[in-house]
């Protein structure tokens, strides 16, 4: 989920995707309201909603029991993957960025990864050495989606008080590399429901922990910095 996670706007902006090759958007600092887009509807715009509106087209796909279900389901989150980077890079190169898109952007970041997570629980992995084992992505899933229900609350309420807070939540490098390898593991997890690519699901669960444990650290970075701010008042 993407590191959406400031209210940075590149994009339009988690995420957008979302880090790496998915949050470049989130490094710049928010522009003026003379560097923003007029326009609600923008080309930015119209790719996140784009993603928003895959979200039941990617549920609908996953219970579909046949190769093509499968295919379609992967497809379609590789495609929001890629879209959350390319609304970032329009918005940047053609100066589309407005402030719709900077609150929809991390939105629908967090519902396609959110989604795919729930999916991916509904049905227990088979693990090639322990066989099936329920809690195999369910564990990584609590810690993933519990961090970003917590940081969109933290970063809520650092707005809501002073620049120096706001400061100590803005987006680091170590949130883009948990939204590249969450990305990643999640593609590899779909790809692997497909039994040509079954292989790859070992390489998806370890991703997958590996982007778990990312989002804590960074949550615990996040929480340190603003201890240190509340401190110093």
């Amino acid at each position: 989920m993407g590191e959406e996670d400031t209210v940075t706007v590149d994009q339009n902006s988690f995420g957008g995707g979302k880090d790496s090759m998915l949050r470049n958007r989130h490094s710049s600092p928010l522009p003026s309201p003379t560097q923003l887009s007029s326009k609600v509807i923008t080309l930015p715009t119209v790719l996140t909603l784009g993603r928003v509106a895959a979200v039941p087209i990617l549920v609908a796909t996953f219970y579909v029991d046949c190769w093509w279900g499968k295919t379609a389901t992967t497809s379609i989150f590789i495609a929001a993957a890629i879209t959350d980077w390319l609304d970032g890079y329009i918005a940047r190169k053609m100066r589309l960025g407005s402030a719709f898109g900077a609150f929809l952007d991390p939105v629908a970041d967090k519902l396609m990864v959110a989604a795919t997570l729930i999916l991916l629980c509904t049905k227990p992995m088979v693990a090639v050495v322990l066989g099936p084992v329920p809690w195999l992505v369910t564990v990584p899933s609590i810690a993933i989606i519990g961090r970003e229900i917590t940081m969109s609350a933290v970063r809520e309420w650092a707005a809501s008080q002073n620049g120096k807070l706001s400061e100590a939540v803005a987006v680091n490098s170590l949130g883009k590399w948990k939204t590249a390898t969450q990305m990643i593991a999640l593609t590899l997890l779909l790809a692997s429901r497909d039994s040509s690519f079954e292989r790859l699901l070992p390489s998806g669960i370890g991703l997958l922990y590996v982007s778990a444990g990312l989002s804590i650290w960074s949550l615990v970075v996040y929480m340190r910095k603003i201890w240190r701010v509340l401190l110093k008042k």
